[in-house]
């Protein structure tokens, strides 16, 4: 069951209203990847901590104003209906001139981003917590790496 703004997890009410926003979306995020709710919430707290530091004023705003469904609209592309995803890896593959982070096999990607070390931060990242690897994309989509975790 995801998390909104009116249920969340307890440890997280002392946050500033933008960064329990997007520590609720960064943990719902991570559960839907298969990651245990002991883990994905304290690590999708630093993370929001750290997005909150280095975010404009603009997107501090967004995820302020930014409703329930807004922070649940990574549902539709959940992979818990597909628990052979769970074992599969991640690609960082360009994405409508963004970079995205998208499971093998995966319908949809799980995170888009404007900066490829940023969509190859997030999928080491759930590589490592899944035991999986990472390839990585070039522009034209040939393999320009692959990381074992």
């Amino acid at each position: 069951m995801p998390w909104d703004t009116n249920d969340y997890p307890s440890s997280l009410k002392n946050l500033d209203t933008a960064v329990r926003k997007k520590a609720i979306d960064m943990a719902n995020a991570m559960l839907d990847e298969g990651y245990p709710e002991d883990r994905a919430i304290p690590i999708a707290t630093e993370q929001a901590k750290e997005w909150y530091e280095n975010a404009t004023r603009e997107e501090i705003n967004k995820m302020i104003n930014s409703s329930d469904q807004q922070l649940r609209s990574h549902d539709n592309k959940t992979q818990s209906n597909r628990p052979e995803l769970l074992d599969k890896g991640q690609h960082v593959v360009p994405h409508e001139d963004q970079w995205a982070v998208m499971t093998q096999d995966a319908k949809e990607p799980a995170n888009v981003y404007q900066y490829k070390q940023d969509a190859i931060d997030r999928a080491k990242e759930i590589a490592k917590n899944k035991d999986t690897q990472v390839t990585i994309h070039r522009q034209d989509g040939s393999i320009q790496n692959k990381l074992q975790y």
